[in-house]
């Protein structure tokens, strides 16, 4: 069996992770721009001003804001059928709150569309990737407060009518789910940090006050969420919207009754707290459980449940980068995820960044959620971030290939399974900097950036051996990997 008809295949990049020109054209300051480079061992730092000597990564990133004609060809060049990207709020609405939108943004993006339409690349735009306005951080700490969420849906109906004809398919925020633990509050929420130490991994609770405005705020992103997507139907109806979530497998440790349970938990959490919002319109049947073990609150209005219930998406997208083990047991220990701990599975090995290698995992995965909501899937982030070395003008990227062709078959076996697979767009398709770390060392393109972690370099792009191995997947729809 070969994959749909159709299938979009192709790649993914986050605006502040690659663009860089973080003042040009009047691009205001996003909670992206206060994040310093880090490493593996070493946290990134937020800062509420600019630090003279400080590293900004996404100040810079690879310059695909100029740039970007270069780098769309030569994903055209490998047959991409979809790019999925982020438009950036700041570039838009450079405070958050403007009363006008910012012409030369709108020019920008205008032009991107337009060049993936003359090549024949369906673009996939997120709407808010980790790009929150800092001037709404200042002003009313993030998502915490409710009159983000017109700032919000003002920006989205902005770009939605701008570019009525040019995209069809588009997610409203990404990862959302990351919101539930520590790690989201800056990324995604744009609230103000408690430490100006950001760890991605953390899983820190904090107080019930602390909790309460990350729930709220949560749940305010939600009803944004749905708002847009129901002005967005009115713009184009056959705009297609989709949730995307931070995809994250749980297995029992052990077969001991508790595991199971855990694991279970972990699951409906992680993954069906948020999904189940922007698919069914509801809050998952165990919310309720999960805010009395945050001793947490939520502030929301009666026309709450209305606007969720009418604002449901079209298909749900998800990142997959790893599997992680649920156990009760308090002496095992703990291994890093994306963005989410869990107990290290003795059966898998995993990347030099410690995140854990499960191509079986995607599959069990996709038909996991396939099977709670029968709408189509894409998964619209999944790569391997490693060192790579450019020698003579490309990288025998061996590892790269090994890994991503195993979760392709993943995917073609959910398929096989009755799952409704849509699009595969491969994280970080060119180099870019690290959400998680701010490096440039953490590699997971097709396509080489000559770039390091202390931001020299060249700039120079390099086809990788990947890069040849990809278009020759995309040219046979799949079935030479």
């Amino acid at each position: 069996m070969s994959f749909p008809k159709g299938f979009f295949w192709g790649g993914a990049t986050a605006s502040n992770q690659c663009e860089g020109a973080w003042q040009q054209d009047g691009k205001g300051e996003s909670c992206a721009d206060h994040f310093t480079a880090g490493t593996v061992s070493q946290p990134r730092l937020f800062t509420e001003t600019i630090e003279e000597g400080m590293n900004y990564p996404s100040h810079d990133g690879i310059d695909h804001y100029n740039r970007y004609e270069e780098d769309i060809r030569l994903f055209a060049e490998m047959g991409f059928k979809m790019y999925r990207m982020s438009i950036n709020w700041t570039r838009i609405y450079p405070n958050g709150d403007d009363e006008k939108p910012n012409a030369k943004g709108l020019e920008h993006y205008r032009k991107v569309f337009t060049l993936c339409r003359q090549l024949g690349i369906e673009p996939l735009v997120t709407m808010s990737h980790y790009e929150f306005p800092y001037g709404l951080t200042k002003k009313w700490n993030g998502w915490q407060d409710r009159r983000t969420i017109d700032c919000f849906v003002r920006y989205t109906t902005t770009i939605m009518n701008e570019y009525k004809d040019l995209v069809k398919y588009w997610l409203t925020f990404n990862e959302i789910n990351v919101s539930l633990f520590g790690s989201g509050d800056t990324l995604s929420l744009g609230m103000k940090p408690e430490s100006r130490i950001f760890d991605v991994m953390s899983t820190q609770k904090g107080s019930a006050k602390v909790t309460s405005a990350r729930m709220t705020a949560l749940h305010n992103q939600l009803v944004a969420s749905a708002l847009t997507v129901i002005e967005g139907r009115k713009i184009n109806p056959n705009f297609r919207f989709g949730c995307m979530i931070a995809g994250a497998i749980a297995y029992p440790y052990a077969c001991r009754p508790s595991d199971v349970y855990s694991a279970w938990w972990k699951n409906e959490v992680y993954n069906f707290y948020c999904g189940d919002v922007q698919m069914t319109g509801r809050y998952n049947p165990y919310a309720d459980k999960y805010l009395k073990e945050l001793n947490a609150t939520i502030t929301k209005r009666p026309e709450d449940d209305e606007i969720l219930l009418k604002g449901t998406v079209d298909f749900y997208s998800f990142s997959y980068y790893m599997s992680m083990c649920a156990s009760t047991d308090p002496e095992l220990t703990k291994g890093a995820g994306n963005m989410i701990n869990g107990v290290r599975n003795p059966y898998l090995k995993s990347s030099d960044w410690g995140w854990q290698i499960d191509p079986e995992g995607l599959r069990y995965y996709i038909n996991y959620v396939y099977s709670r909501y029968q709408k189509p899937i894409m998964v619209v982030e999944n790569g391997l971030g490693a060192v790579d070395e450019l020698v003579d003008g490309t990288v025998h990227d061996q590892y790269r290939i090994d890994y991503l062709r195993e979760h392709i078959k993943a995917m073609e076996g959910a398929i096989e399974d009755g799952s409704d697979v849509r699009a595969y767009t491969m994280w970080g398709c060119i180099d870019l900097v690290s959400a998680s770390t701010g490096e440039m060392k953490k590699r997971y393109g097709f396509i080489y950036v000559d770039k390091d972690n202390e931001g020299k370099g060249t700039l120079n792009r390099y086809r990788k051996d990947s890069f040849w191995w990809y278009k020759r997947v995309i040219e046979t729809n799949g079935e030479e990997l």
